[in-house]
């Protein structure tokens, strides 16, 4: 694993969830309603999501284990290792689920659903950068 890398990575997550926090809205029906705030909400996030994969990618390319064969994947083996909760793990399979439709099925997003992600899954960014972070130093000292 290349610390560094990891590290750059992490450092994107979070200017992401700062951008998204920076211009999310008050209402999902606000959100609806603004053409700009939809493509920075939705652009951040699948850049986030895209981030979280590439870092579970690094951090695991330092591990005995094979490659994760799916995105979400990934994260099932963050949690298999300890390095992240079960939990968080299955958040993080959903947010790619969510990226996968702001990729490639852009029309049918549900803004809604955005709205809720931009105030109630910024704490799984946090924390999968903090776990991740931990896993740089660890790697570090070894």
């Amino acid at each position: 694993m290349d610390g560094l890398i990891v590290a750059e990575k992490i450092e994107a997550l979070r200017r992401c969830v700062r951008r998204i926090e920076d211009r999310r809205a008050t209402t999902a029906a606000e959100l609806r309603q603004d053409v700009d705030r939809q493509d920075i909400l939705s652009l951040n996030l699948t850049r986030a999501v895209q981030l979280c994969v590439d870092i579970a990618a690094h951090v695991l390319s330092g591990t005995e284990r094979q490659a994760p064969q799916t995105m979400g994947e990934a994260f099932a083996l963050l949690a298999e290792d300890g390095r992240i909760s079960a939990e968080l793990a299955r958040r993080l399979r959903a947010a790619v689920g969510f990226r996968n439709i702001a990729v490639h099925a852009y029309s049918a997003i549900d803004w809604d659903i955005v709205h809720a992600i931009s105030y109630a899954g910024m704490d799984d960014f946090r924390q999968f950068a903090s776990a991740m972070a931990t896993a740089v130093e660890e790697g570090a000292r070894r």
